[in-house]
């Protein structure tokens, strides 16, 4: 891996997939719970996180309803009314897109660990 590589995998917003054979022994290995940060020194708090949340195939509204029951508990202060809705390509699926303002790590864990409870997300990207 070249230099620049390895610079551009340390910063959050240049994630790219990792096959597991790329992977060391013991880099594969999360030290927390699936949905908590596993490198909080990467992170630069606060920020504002752009987010996109995939629901499963012809969960439009229920998607919708349950993003905003998130948000708005865990961001009081978020305008529920700025979440973009948009289909896919094909129109099966459909992500739910907001910006948010994060302050701190714990933050990001509890709103991962929220969206990877509800049952209209697929994937959160």
């Amino acid at each position: 891996m070249s230099d620049d590589q390895r610079d551009n995998s340390q910063n959050p917003a240049n994630k790219r997939a990792v096959n597991v054979t790329d992977l060391t022994p013991n880099e594969g290995i999360l030290k927390g719970k699936k949905t908590d940060i596993q490198n909080p020194e990467l992170w630069d708090f606060p920020m504002n996180y752009p987010l996109s949340i995939i629901g499963h195939e012809g969960q439009h509204e229920s998607l919708l309803n349950e993003v905003k029951l998130i948000l708005g508990s865990q961001f009081p202060d978020f305008d529920l009314a700025s979440i973009e809705v948009k289909p896919s390509r094909t129109g099966r699926f459909h992500s739910a897109r907001v910006n948010l303002y994060l302050t701190n790590a714990n933050q990001v864990n509890a709103l991962y660990a929220s969206l990877d409870n509800a049952k209209t997300v697929r994937m959160v990207v």
